[in-house]
């Protein structure tokens, strides 16, 4: 079991960076298999006969092991990552669970025992984030000396308890973690210390749960090693559109080789498919994008600088910034760590991204955005939802939450696209199919799923739940110019668990129904004109149906400070907090 002081000496970061090195082996692997084939060429231009042949085979094989490694790599970084973000996590409750021992008059002692402190030998504290312990304890532990580093985080390499993400807590030195003597106005009664110690033990049980599964899923890679990384699957593969429970029920029949294997030979196919994990897909469109790279660049080295060919540099550099740009987003150390389930750079470019893994989440957003939305503009979006997820840590500090951006549908570019429905009914049946998705491949009790839809996006949104139904517990819409019904009933969920803001001075406020807009342009050039539009009735009536955000379509709504249309997710706007509140399931401040 876990202890209490080896929790609080825990370095997540170290975690981080382990997982961040083991990822960062895919180049030179790369590089080296490019190099055997290179020689490999050579060779055969100057060499043949039965050596040849002999030496030929043996550089295909060692190309064939180096691939091989390359789904293992990221497997690697996954699991390290994945542990150092619950690792954290469990810091965060426990620093929780000491703040409330101090407020609530209760000890924790070194070895994490919870106890009513006597009220004459309660002192005063000035707590651990100041680094003074109550009278009569000692700064450091015996026989320290300096600023104590701990022996790791489970097991690991160590760092200081600054830096591992449980609060400024973590910076109190000495062999265990905080004792603490509760400064409670009045004696803690038998409640209070059952609510600490249950806290505490609570940390300590998400830490060691943490603990053994990282163990046993990098035994398994050790010993895949010994038996080989990857063995072919049997026939049959999940016919297109299959349902994601049975897609799981295929992938749940694999040997773990047999998966690497799919994912290494046919990532396309694995990296697209709703119903396989998040870790799967998110390993097979990794090397799906470094191969395209890698493709692309290949590409614009064939191409001549002359005139003939200045429109295809054009378009092969374009693409291959847009796939440059990701990337970059995608090795950001993090955390949380960033999972990429779908690409595809054809025409404006989608992608799908994951901040931490929805599969392993209590709380799960999936973020649509709007006009104009392509692969260029992934990683922007990706902050928005970066944001969403700051503000629940904030909120709920030892929660697990990831955030998805689904840019998986061809967005509008020009204003004339976005006042007409085709592409959000488009967009319907794919945000259906990945909804469902999430919730056959979730581990554990099912995460509580909210899909937010900006701008055009909760078009998209509002089409999906009303046409297909979505798999979400929540929904909400900023900035929406309407969501195609007129009231909340109609998008298949409970109207409280209907969601909408839009601030006072978002320009959507005033869209109105194409069928208006053609009458007043028949207006335009009469005497009339004028008047007309001072009568025009506050009916809340825009492009898309009623306004959500409206109280008369029956859905809550939640505030959101002067930002315009595309500032809900500046941080002093209240609606971030409401966003984040409800995708925390949390009360939401009117």
């Amino acid at each position: 079991m876990t202890g209490y002081a080896q929790l609080w000496r825990a370095a997540p970061a170290d975690w981080s960076g382990a997982a961040v090195a083991w990822r960062g082996l895919g180049d030179p692997v790369r590089r080296r298999r490019r190099g055997l084939a290179t020689g490999a060429g050579t060779l055969r231009t100057g060499w043949s006969g039965g050596a040849a042949g002999a030496a030929g085979g043996r550089l295909a094989g060692l190309r064939a092991e180096l691939a091989g490694l390359l789904p293992v790599l990221i497997e690697a970084d996954q699991v390290l990552a994945e542990f150092a973000g619950r690792l954290r996590a469990a810091k965060a409750r426990l620093a929780a669970a000491v703040a409330l021992a101090d407020r609530s008059g209760v000890q924790v002692d070194r070895h994490g025992v919870a106890s009513a402190v006597p009220v004459p030998a309660r002192p005063a504290w000035a707590g651990p984030e100041a680094g003074v312990f109550p009278s009569g304890v000692p700064a450091r532990s015996p026989g320290a000396s300096g600023r104590h580093r701990g022996s790791g985080g489970l097991g690991g390499t160590g760092g200081s308890a600054g830096s591992a993400g449980a609060g400024s807590a973590g910076r109190v030195p000495g062999a265990g973690g905080p004792v603490v003597a509760g400064t409670g106005g009045s004696p803690a009664g038998p409640a209070e210390v059952a609510r600490v110690a249950a806290a505490v033990r609570e940390a300590l049980a998400l830490a060691d749960a943490a603990d053994r599964e990282a163990a046993a899923r990098l035994d398994e890679l050790a010993a895949a090693g010994r038996t080989g990384w990857v063995a072919p699957p049997p026939p049959g593969r999940p016919a297109a559109g299959a349902a994601p429970a049975s897609v799981r029920a295929w992938w749940a029949g694999l040997t773990p080789a047999q998966r690497r294997w799919l994912v290494l030979h046919e990532p396309g196919r694995v990296g697209r498919l709703d119903g396989v994990p998040v870790a799967a897909r998110d390993q097979a469109n990794r090397l799906l994008l470094a191969d395209r790279r890698e493709a692309l660049s290949a590409d614009l080295r064939a191409l001549s600088t002359g005139p003939g060919d200045r429109a295809a540099r054009r378009r092969v550099e374009a693409t291959l910034a847009e796939l440059d740009g990701l990337a970059a987003r995608l090795a950001v150390a993090g955390p949380p760590r960033a999972y990429l389930l779908g690409l595809d750079e054809r025409g404006d470019g989608r992608a799908i991204v994951a901040l931490g893994n929805p599969d392993r989440s209590a709380q799960v957003l999936t973020y649509v955005p709007g006009m104009t939305a392509d692969l260029a503009d992934a990683p922007a979006e990706l902050s928005r939802a970066a944001r969403v997820l700051a503000r629940c840590a904030g909120v709920a500090p030892g929660e697990e939450t990831a955030a998805v951006l689904w840019l998986d549908y061809d967005a509008p570019d020009f204003l004339h696209e976005a006042a007409w429905p085709a592409q959000a009914r488009d967009a319907g049946p794919a945000l259906h199919h990945f909804q469902e998705g999430l919730r056959a491949t979730h581990e554990g009790p099912p995460a509580r799923q909210t899909v937010l839809g900006h701008s055009y996006g909760s078009v998209v949104v509002g089409s999906a739940a009303r046409d297909h139904g979505l798999a979400a517990d929540a929904l909400v819409f900023v900035g929406s110019p309407g969501v195609g019904v007129d009231r909340a009933e109609a998008l298949r969920l409970p109207s409280g668990q209907v969601w909408a803001s839009t601030a006072a001075d978002d320009v959507i406020r005033w869209v109105e129904p194409p069928t208006q807009l053609t009458g007043r342009a028949a207006l335009a050039t009469s005497p009339l004109a004028t008047a007309v539009s001072l009568l025009r009735p506050d009916d809340h009536e825009l492009w898309f149906g009623h306004d959500p955000a409206d109280p008369g379509f029956g859905g809550r709504t939640f505030p959101s400070a002067r930002y315009g249309h595309t500032g809900y997710w500046e941080p002093d706007n209240p609606a971030l907090d409401g966003m984040a509140r409800i995708v925390l399931g949390r009360p939401v401040t009117p």
